[in-house]
């Protein structure tokens, strides 16, 4: 137990807390505005900094393989479907940072659209609705797009291209060359027969082989081209991401 004096000291020196000061008039709330939109745009940025790099990550994984694919005839073909499967792994890892992205693009557009626009060029039938659901979103946070919408977007955006530039490599390297140990003996396939023999992993039979491309290759189709749910990236403008 401290001496009467000390504990005096010590309640002098210990912070006092306060509650917290809200604006009171339009200067200050004004105030907040501009520091909470800049501080949203670093949000938003810093997730959108992680997505190209994920991006970047998959235009090297794709670069690398076909590299080592194609290099030379006695390169395995199985390479470029293990390139299928890093690029998947990345469109996943993606999608789940895009969602993040998404929210903080989510508010930072609300507050430019019924705050900013406002204020720039006034417009007829914008309600103060905004300002709820704003605070609504920071008092508990959720996801606005499920991860199959984000693995549509991303698809849409870079990656059905990357799966299409391998499945076009792979259908190359397993087409025209058929597979041998050295590449004098090397030469195009010349029958469906041969093709199917030729794409065979080790005890995994081609047409296996080629029924699971099949199967890989329809759901990056159907993920592509379905119908998005929701207002979707475009409900105001054409500037997506």
């Amino acid at each position: 137990m401290l001496p009467k004096n000390e504990q005096a000291i010590v309640q002098t020196l210990r912070p006092s807390v306060k509650a917290p000061v809200f604006p009171s008039n339009s200067t200050e709330f004004i105030n907040v505005m501009a520091h909470y939109h800049r501080a949203e745009i670093a949000r938003m940025a810093g997730w959108r900094d992680r997505i190209d790099r994920t991006t970047n990550w998959a235009i090297t994984v794709v670069a690398a393989m076909l590299s080592v694919s194609l290099s030379t005839s006695t390169a395995h073909h199985g390479v470029l479907i293990f390139a299928m499967v890093l690029v998947l792994l990345l469109l996943v890892i993606e999608a789940r940072r895009y969602r993040f992205f998404d929210v903080y693009r989510n508010r930072v557009r609300r507050m430019e659209r019924n705050y900013f626009a406002q204020i720039f060029a006034p417009e007829e039938g914008t309600t103060d609705d905004w300002v709820q659901k704003l605070g609504e979103d920071l008092r508990r946070p959720l996801f606005l797009t499920s991860t199959s919408e984000a693995i549509t977007r991303r698809l849409r955006r870079n990656y059905c291209w990357m799966f299409l530039i391998l499945l076009f490599a792979w259908l190359v390297k397993t087409t025209f060359i058929r597979m041998q140990e050295n590449a004098v003996d090397a030469h195009i396939v010349g029958s469906l027969g041969e093709w199917v023999r030729n794409v065979a992993i080790g005890p995994i039979p081609g047409w296996a082989v080629i029924a699971g491309l099949a199967v890989f290759y329809g759901w990056i189709l159907y993920a592509t081209l379905r119908k998005p749910k929701g207002e979707g990236e475009l409900a105001f403008g054409n500037v997506h991401v």
